[in-house]
C-alpha cells in the first residue's frame, strides 16, 4: 500500500508561494539549497528564485510547490504524491479500485481518482524508508 509522501501545490511562482507557506505553517521552512544544487540549477539557467520545484519541510508531510504548466482545467491546484516500494504493483492495485492512468513518466505515474482528481505514485526512495 502507498504512503503519503508529500502534498504538491501547483504554483505560478513556486519560490514565492513556498516562502508564503513557510510563514503560515508552524515549523516549516524552505528546504535549503546546497552549492551542488545551486550549480545544477545554474547549469540549466535557473536559480533558487526560478526553481520550478521548491520543497518546504516541517513536522508533517513535505509541501512541494511545483510550477504550473498548462491551463488550470488540465491540472489540480493541489495533489498528493504517494510513495511505494513497487510503483507498478501499486498502480495495478489502484486501477482495480477505480483509478485511471493519466500519464506515465520515468519517476512517477499520474492517476485520476474516480472523480477525475489527479495524484501521483512514486517509487519509494531509500531516504523515504
Amino acid at each position: 500500500m502507498a504512503r503519503l509522501k508529500e502534498i504538491v501545490i501547483d504554483a505560478d511562482h513556486p519560490a514565492a508561494l513556498a516562502r508564503f507557506w513557510e510563514q503560515v505553517a508552524d515549523g516549516y521552512a524552505v528546504r535549503p539549497y546546497d552549492e551542488a544544487e545551486i550549480r545544477r540549477l545554474a547549469g540549466v539557467g535557473l536559480s533558487p528564485e526560478t526553481d520550478p520545484v521548491v520543497m518546504v519541510d516541517g513536522p508533517g508531510p513535505t509541501l512541494c510547490f511545483h510550477l504550473r504548466r498548462g491551463p488550470r482545467p488540465e491540472r489540480n491546484r493541489i495533489h498528493l504524491d504517494l510513495s511505494t516500494p513497487d510503483r507498478e504493483m501499486e498502480v495495478q492495485r489502484l486501477l482495480k479500485l477505480g483509478a485511471t492512468i493519466f500519464r506515465i513518466e520515468d519517476a512517477f505515474t499520474t492517476l485520476r481518482d474516480p472523480e477525475g482528481n489527479q495524484f501521483c505514485i512514486v517509487e519509494l526512495a531509500e531516504h523515504d524508508a
